[in-house]
């Protein structure tokens, strides 16, 4: 709530809004998400072949959300909110750092976050519709069955392809790696990364928790925006280092799962590289 207050601030709303204006507001903002989502690939119900006609689809639903969010019964195990998909064994997946490259010097933690959740799907080991509730019903499902897939890129709704990573991911940018080699945390959350090659992040504390973010929208760093480079804060527990909650790189950090503004889901355009020159100094 503090980020969407600091938006509106800059939009020009006064601080002095009612709680019913706060509201409203929100669900304004929710509702242009939901609408964003509806007309990508990741779309997935029946309707993803009239908005996405180059995406595989479901013809056993119209819902949208389902295939990864649930309001009752979700996977608590996940960062992602409300998940509605099985996780695959976070020790099921060979990471970066085993390629033993000298240049790695950030520590990777076990594949978990937000990074999980996309790999539910993009790990290409169960289907898309092996949901936990099935479209509502509220009931606990091991693979919704109503329907049929078609599409490209899939097999009875396993992905198939280039969307399917799988579990060996020492071929794609790490995910679940120190971002900048380290050197930030709750404790020191400002200043520069231990690798000076890093574009220093912003920082905030939202609802108790100290946040990063790279600024990539073109406006203020005071609050985090869609279009900004995502970092993802883990815990000692989490990834099994010491040093307290630290931004992390994870999948979401470069791609917005709810929006194909860019292609590949990008948070911004790849134009000159820039996706890849927002985080790195080259």
């Amino acid at each position: 709530m503090k980020t969407y207050l600091l938006k509106l601030q800059s939009l020009g709303v006064g601080v002095g809004l009612t709680l019913g204006a706060v509201m409203v507001l929100s669900m304004f903002a929710w509702t242009t998400a939901s609408a964003d989502v509806a007309v990508t690939k990741h779309n997935l119900g029946s309707t993803g072949l009239v908005t996405v006609p180059i995406g595989n689809t479901y013809d056993g639903t119209t819902e949208v959300c389902v295939f990864c969010h649930t309001p009752h019964g979700a996977d608590s195990s996940t960062a992602v909110p409300l998940w509605n998909k099985n996780l695959a064994a976070l020790g099921g997946y060979t990471t970066y750092d085993s390629l033993g490259t000298s240049s790695l010097d950030g520590a990777i933690a076990p594949v978990g976050s937000v990074s999980i959740a996309c790999l539910s799907c993009h790990d290409g080991t169960q289907a898309m519709d092996a949901v936990l509730n099935a479209p509502g019903s509220g009931a606990v499902v091991a693979t919704y069955t109503a329907g049929n897939w078609t599409g490209g890129n899939q097999t009875a709704g396993q992905l198939t392809g280039i969307a399917n990573l799988g579990q060996d991911l020492t071929d794609d940018h790490p995910i679940g790696i120190q971002y900048g080699g380290g050197g930030l945390t709750d404790g020191a959350p400002t200043g520069t990364t231990n690798d000076l090659d890093f574009v220093a992040p912003a920082t905030d504390l939202i609802n108790g928790t100290q946040v990063w973010w790279v600024d990539t929208a073109g406006g203020t760093t005071d609050f985090r925006e869609k279009e900004d480079m995502q970092l993802y804060t883990r815990l000692d527990a989490d990834t099994g280092l010491t040093g307290g909650p630290q931004p992390f790189v994870e999948c979401a950090s470069c791609h917005d799962p709810h929006s194909e503004v860019q292609p590949m889901f990008l948070r911004i355009s790849n134009d000159g590289s820039a996706v890849c020159l927002a985080c790195h100094i080259k």
